[in-house]
């Protein structure tokens, strides 16, 4: 059960619709939800306000369906991040149902009504190359709730692209901005507008960029105040932490 569930669940029984033993019952059931191969956080949802996200890479659609259907019989949504497009058929299969986003990775299975809409988050990326790990933040960045923003390919390469779309840009509350190569951007940005930035290095980039390495170092020594930084390619982390922002709950 997530908090809509929990304040339905407290409607119910305002208006009498539910007795306090049925209440009772669907609120004492377990916090974990104890599988063969996993250990479902159910309450993390009521906790937090955002269901336990599953790491599709390394898990086998059988277990992938089983964590999904686990979340559903609790009344809650899933995510799935980083699966390929043949373990997401095999899953949305099993479960009949869910959809695919293949250019983000992300499977998603929505329960119950949609997330209350919040102000805009900016998913920017430098390059074409950077788009992968651009629509993991912004794919998720919506799943949660959020309107989103897509500004691709305004690398500092060519810094007049990204100027032409600066008025826009401010409209958001926060910025996640994707870069690989030299892994500038993230700082320039900072130095446009008034709201925090979080830059996603990515493992874009020849020899000397260290898989990542050489922008994950140049984003943690922004000139510019306001960035803050998460690991190589993690899309779906800034996206996490862009929402909590985008909330007011950081």
């Amino acid at each position: 059960m997530d908090r809509v569930g929990l304040r339905r669940l407290l409607d119910e029984l305002l208006e009498r619709r539910l007795t306090v033993e049925e209440a009772v019952g669907r609120l004492s059931a377990p916090a974990t939800e104890m599988l063969e191969f996993a250990s479902v956080d159910a309450h993390r949802a009521v906790r937090t306000g955002v269901s336990e996200v599953v790491y599709g890479a390394g898990k086998t659609a059988e277990q992938i369906a089983g964590i999904l259907g686990a979340l559903r019989g609790r009344g809650q949504s899933g995510l799935v991040t980083r699966i390929d497009p043949e373990k997401a058929e095999t899953v949305r299969a099993m479960l009949g149902g869910g959809t695919y986003h293949p250019e983000a990775r992300v499977f998603e299975l929505r329960h119950g009504p949609p997330l209350e809409s919040m102000g805009r988050i900016a998913v920017v990326s430098a390059g074409t190359s950077d788009r992968p790990v651009a629509e993991e933040a912004a794919v998720v960045a919506e799943a949660l709730g959020n309107g989103v923003l897509r500004l691709g390919d305004v690398g500092v390469a060519g810094i007049h692209r990204l100027l032409h779309h600066v008025e826009t840009l401010r409209t958001c509350r926060v910025a996640v901005v994707v870069a690989g190569m030299d892994g500038a951007l993230p700082g320039v940005v900072a130095g446009l507008v008034d709201f925090p930035v979080i830059g996603v290095p990515t493992s874009v980039g020849y020899g000397a960029s260290f898989g990542g390495v050489a922008a994950l170092l140049t984003m943690l020594n922004a000139c510019a105040p306001g960035v803050s930084v998460v690991n190589i390619d993690n899309g779906f982390g800034a996206a996490y932490q862009a929402s909590l922002i985008n909330r007011g709950r950081a």
